[in-house]
């Protein structure tokens, strides 16, 4: 557009507001672009935080809060507690906006619930954990147990009191109240509940598995197990087979299909009870213990003079998804307060610990007190000593947290705190695996009245291992004691024929200095075990040979039918 068009342009504007007839618009005009000024000076006045927000910005906002909800938390509401969570906490924990809100829910959930709030130990969460276990392990059928209808009522009601169990079905003679008569079933449990809170007296819950697959599912319908009632002539009631009734009236009405018998009319009054059962059941289970959300988990600083401890932690194998963790607290004498009554010099140690998850779910817990006696002339002697305190957990694979808190009873200001992530290893299928190296200076075999009771005690071995300050730190033995040293081997291979394995297992010990092997042995493991995938390498050693100084114990296991190898060592110093 050429500078002459602007101008007329312009120009044109100009008459057409200065016009007399517009005179009175453009006062309008005016006054209106005033208003909105003073306005838009007032909203920048009014905080936008307080601002009422549209629906649309609302609708926005809780869609945002629901796309939050995921991952660990997710999995938490739709699987670990998905069959005991109240509708009213579900939604409440939809609603929250952040992690902060929903870890301090979780924990609500779990403390409300506890049936001893005053104890560290929370029997409710953890035979919860206990039955999902169970039932995964119990009750898979193509899918995890704990989706099962078994595994739910396991999970919500714990182990039924019986179990009439038919895993094949097959001939089955009907009780009178189902119509009387013979017929085939497909499998089906029933079980048996002496006493269910909130449901009554002698409950019976049925599951059937109608596609023969495993996959049991609850019924109300006690006639669903039979595999005949489709098939013209076969599998008749009482009455049926007397012509005083058909089967085809099985299916006319009603929720069960029994079919008519002398019982008939009774069963059909009750229908209405099942159904009542079956909402009952499925229900979330009510919250019966004290209400604690005041409850405020705080981490205090220590104030007092520091209580020193090592810990140790070791993994062994026991299921396919199952990894005991051996954990040794170890204190040493001179560090625990004494008193002296009567002769004998006292020690007293309270020591917490708990496992959680990486969402501070708490997964296990311990609390135990050690207690070190000694005639009050012969304390200063023991002051060099250690005293040991050891515990196994069973937990599953993955990363969790391992804390620790120690109290000299005798000093409450005398505290001691340990924290580290823990690592529990998988071990799979067909891959050569060992469990952790233990050493220690005694090792025995325990009765078979002992096996899994005590301290110390894996397997039908008795072995305390020695712990040192750090991973980077050996462990220390006098010349005078033995070295023992303990670990299992796991997936050997297995010859098809001989149906038994075939590996070398090495063990040595090497000067550290000099790089040197001072002591070495082969063992076939045929001689361990022959027929089993499973051995143990176990051993004690005199250590009067060996000079002062740093070493190293390694045990090699090479499969010969797998073709896989596999090493550990460990560290330590002799004195």
């Amino acid at each position: 557009m050429s500078n002459s068009l602007r101008f007329l342009f312009v120009a044109l504007g100009c008459g057409l507001m200065c016009a007399p007839g517009n005179r009175v618009l453009a006062q309008q005009t005016s006054s209106t672009s005033t208003q909105a000024a003073a306005s838009a000076d007032t909203d920048q006045e009014v905080d936008p935080l307080k601002r009422p927000r549209s629906d649309k910005e609302r609708f926005a906002a809780q869609k945002a809060v629901r796309q939050e909800l995921k991952g660990a938390y997710k999995t938490w509401l739709d699987q670990d507690v998905a069959y005991i969570i109240s509708d009213e906490e579900r939604k409440a924990f939809r609603n929250l906006s952040n992690d902060e809100e929903r870890e301090a829910f979780i924990e609500q959930f779990w403390l409300r619930r506890n049936p001893n709030p005053d104890s560290p130990d929370n029997e409710f969460r953890e035979e919860h954990y206990r039955r999902i276990a169970y039932a995964n392990e119990h009750f898979a059928a193509g899918k995890p147990g704990w989706k099962t209808d078994r595994g739910h009522i396991y999970i919500s009601f714990g182990k039924p009191d019986s179990i009439e169990s038919h895993p094949s079905g097959g001939a089955y003679n009907r009780p009178m109240e189902e119509g009387g008569g013979e017929t085939s079933t497909f499998p089906f449990e029933t079980w048996h509940y002496r006493y269910l809170e909130g449901i009554g007296e002698n409950v019976d819950i049925e599951f059937v598995d109608t596609c023969m697959c495993g996959d049991y599912h609850f019924t109300i319908d006690r006639g669903e197990k039979d595999a005949l009632s489709h098939v013209p002539g076969m599998g008749a009631t009482q009455w049926e087979e007397m012509g005083m009734a058909k089967k085809a009236d099985r299916f006319k009405g009603g929720f069960e299909s029994l079919g008519t018998g002398p019982l008939a009319s009774g069963e059909a009054s009750k229908e209405f009870d099942r159904i009542e059962l079956a909402a009952k059941l499925f229900a979330p289970p009510p919250v019966k213990f004290k209400d604690l959300d005041n409850f405020i988990s705080e981490h205090k600083l220590i104030e007092g003079p520091i209580f020193p401890f090592d810990v140790r932690t070791d993994f062994v194998k026991v299921t396919d998804n199952t990894v005991l963790v051996p954990i040794t607290v170890q204190i040493k004498n001179r560090d625990i307060t004494f008193v002296t009554k009567t002769g004998v010099a006292t020690g007293v140690v309270n020591i917490l610990g708990k496992v959680t998850t990486l969402t501070h779910k708490t997964v296990q817990t311990f609390e135990d007190t050690v207690q070190v006696e000694q005639p009050a002339e012969l304390l200063e002697k023991s002051l060099d000593r250690r005293s040991v305190y050891w515990k196994a957990l069973p937990l599953l694979p993955g990363l969790y947290r391992l804390d620790i808190a120690i109290k000299d009873v005798n000093n409450p200001d005398h505290i001691g705190i340990y924290g580290s992530a823990l690592n529990v290893p998988e071990f799979h299928d067909e891959k050569l695996a060992t469990s952790s190296l233990i050493l220690g200076d005694e090792m025995n075999t325990v009765s078979s009245h002992d096996i899994g009771e005590g301290s110390c005690i894996i397997g039908n071995t008795h072995i305390c291992p020695r712990v040192s300050a750090n991973a980077a730190t050996p462990v220390d033995f006098k010349r005078g004691q033995e070295l023992s040293f303990w670990m299992q081997v796991y997936n050997l291979g297995i010859d098809e024929a001989t149906k038994s394995n075939q590996a070398k297992v090495t063990y040595q010990i090497t000067d550290v200095t000099t790089n040197t092997v001072v002591f070495e042995k082969e063992l076939d493991s045929k001689d361990l075990g022959a027929h089993s995938d499973q051995l143990t390498v176990e051993k004690s050693l005199p250590m009067a040979g060996l000079q002062p100084g740093k070493y190293r114990v390694t045990i090699k296991v090479n499969d010969e039918i797998s073709k896989q190898q596999i090493a550990q060592s460990a560290p330590f110093v002799v004195q």
